[in-house]
């Protein structure tokens, strides 16, 4: 068996470089890879595109990528909690594509179905559909849209185990399956990292064929984005 672990975040994101397109997975500041894109800021890399959900806030998350400029391009759903985000946006700093959601996690599968374009009825009639092939299906209308092409996916799972194999919990499981395997590159960052075979089975999200690296993450903050709690009676 194949043992897909790596030592530390360091060497996870080994190979990443100025102007490729990354993957994160997601969804708000639920199930993001924080260790991944701490590291990515340290590392200063610039020019970057990322396809993710969204940007996350402006200190956390996306935000800190944002905040040096290292992001060129952002392929997300929508603006968010970021305001940082939305000045570069307006402002023409930052380059954004804007798609529907469940259009995205589809482009997101596609790429790791190895499908290299779809038609979906999302969008048409609207400016999503601008400059792209259309067709009729059975009276209805739909947008072709192809399967992203990414150089990393960055993932975060709750365990996995050193073969690559993974568990995710909770809202968590959102962005994070398609995005595995739909990248030159999938790495994935855990809770608890387990020898081979200490999974069972039927428990497995993600089994370890879409997963090239992967590694036992460290400090996770798992900040809420809004919190709204009962006043006190």
């Amino acid at each position: 068996m194949i043992n897909k672990k790596v030592k530390s975040v360091t060497e996870a994101v080994n190979g990443v470089k100025d102007g490729m397109t990354f993957m994160l997975g997601g969804f708000g500041l639920c199930g993001i890879p924080e260790n991944c894109i701490q590291q990515l800021v340290k590392l200063n890399i610039k020019d970057l595109t990322c396809i993710s959900n969204n940007a996350g806030v402006d200190d956390f998350g996306l935000g800190l990528l944002l905040q040096k400029h290292q992001i060129k391009k952002m392929i997300s759903s929508y603006v968010g909690e970021n305001d940082e985000f939305e000045r570069q946006m307006l402002s023409g700093e930052l380059d954004v594509e804007l798609i529907p959601q469940g259009t995205l996690a589809e482009r997101c599968r596609a790429a790791q179905a190895g499908i290299p374009a779809f038609y979906t009825p999302a969008g048409y009639g609207t400016e999503v559909a601008d400059g792209k092939e259309t067709r009729e299906f059975n009276g209805k209308h739909y947008v072709l849209e192809h399967a992203f092409k990414a150089d990393f996916a960055f993932v975060k799972a709750w365990k996995g185990d050193e073969a690559g194999n993974i568990i995710f919990k909770g809202t968590a499981r959102n962005f994070n399956p398609v995005m595995c395997g739909a990248a030159k590159t999938t790495v994935v960052e855990v809770e608890e990292l387990v020898p081979a075979g200490s999974l069972d089975p039927n428990q497995i999200h993600v089994p370890g064929i879409f997963v090239q690296r992967i590694y036992e993450g460290a400090k996770y903050e798992k900040r809420i984005e809004q919190r709204t709690v009962r006043k006190k009676s």
